[in-house]
């Protein structure tokens, strides 16, 4: 009897060993501390956006043919000292290719008509005197004003012909398209000449979805980019929108407008559109992938006193990575945005740097 009951004490005397060493060994887990990495919370600036995508096209470009057949001459370009030629950047009214034809230029008889504009006005000049000190009639006055108006005219069409041997740009742009002909054969009339284009100013037809046509308007300024210019973003503005609805597609037309003053958007180009429909300033911001959920809470870990503390939040507007966090966090507040996945209520924390 004295052996069973040493026998039940001596066990319940190891059972209560175990369970002290458990807790024991509970207790050093508790007290690890988790890893974590921190941000402190400053103020700034998010923009709800729409994304759409779309072909950046030129705003200006024209091909030009020659307007009568002659003998082609490319000229120089005087910021190069050389032959024109494709990627120029050209000035208004600025000869790239002139047509030479001897018998034509003769024909228009410039020196001519412009001989006979001279004399047509000194007669003008003559007849108006003798007119106001009677000498001729107001019929006679009249009819020299009539022929000094017909030569003036002769000589404007004579040099618009001539203007017809020469290719000039009609705008500032850059030479697109040139194509080759020997120096000194004759081209015929009605050949392509030269392709100017100006795409310093661009624009893209996009087509967006009918869910948004409440947030779009005209003005909203636009963010482009392109995969192949990631440091550059260029400014741009929703210029155009259409009001119907496509009952294919259930999207609507829109045309927006493209700074493109240092050329880095090529033409042709697919680019992104990403459409600034409202804007937050001085607010809370934070990535979204920090934010954790259950059922219809938002909440995220922030560091107090190398303690983890759970804070539910209401978030506002939101871009592709971040949030704007509208209650629940405060300026300053250290930010677990690294190791808050393990993370429960006043877990003990170690902030690496």
């Amino acid at each position: 009897m004295k052996f069973h009951n040493r026998f039940t004490v001596g066990v319940i005397a190891f059972v209560l060993l175990i369970v002290a060493c458990s807790d024991r060994q509970q207790g050093v887990q508790n007290d690890i501390a988790t890893p974590v990495t921190v941000k402190e919370l400053k103020k700034g600036s998010i923009s709800k956006l729409i994304n759409t995508t779309g072909t950046a096209l030129s705003t200006y470009n024209v091909d030009l043919i020659s307007q009568m057949s002659g003998i082609y001459h490319l000229q120089t370009n005087p910021r190069t000292g050389k032959p024109f030629k494709l990627g120029d950047r050209v000035s208004q009214g600025q000869l790239i290719i002139r047509l030479e034809d001897r018998e034509y230029e003769n024909g228009i008889a410039l020196d001519a008509k412009e001989l006979n504009l001279e004399i047509a006005e000194q007669e003008q000049v003559k007849q108006k005197a003798l007119y106001e000190k009677g000498g001729a009639t107001l019929s006679e006055m009249r009819n020299t004003e009539v022929r000094v108006t017909n030569a003036r005219h002769d000589v404007e069409g004579a040099r618009l012909n001539l203007e017809k041997t020469g290719i000039r740009a009609p705008f500032e742009g850059v030479i697109v398209n040139l194509p080759h002909y020997t120096p000194g054969v004759k081209v015929e009339q009605g050949k392509p000449m030269v392709g100017i284009m100006d795409y310093s100013r661009m624009y893209m037809d996009v087509n967006l979805p009918e869910s948004v046509i409440g947030y779009i308007k005209t003005e909203q300024p636009v963010h482009i980019t392109h995969y192949t210019i990631p440091d550059d973003t260029l400014s741009g503005v929703v210029n155009e929108l259409s009001p119907a609805i496509s009952i294919e597609t259930r999207t609507f037309k829109g045309k927006i407008l493209i700074r493109n003053d240092k050329l880095v958007l090529r033409p042709g180009m697919f680019v992104k559109a990403d459409i600034i429909v409202d804007n937050a300033e001085n607010s809370i911001i934070i990535p979204k992938d920090v934010i954790q959920s259950n059922r219809n809470r938002k909440y995220v870990y922030v560091v107090e006193k190398n303690t983890a503390v759970l804070r539910n939040i209401r978030t506002g507007l939101d871009d592709e990575t971040n949030v704007q966090v509208l209650n629940g966090l405060n300026e300053n507040d250290n930010l677990v945005i690294r190791g808050f996945e393990t993370l429960r209520e006043n877990s003990k924390v170690k902030v690496q740097k």
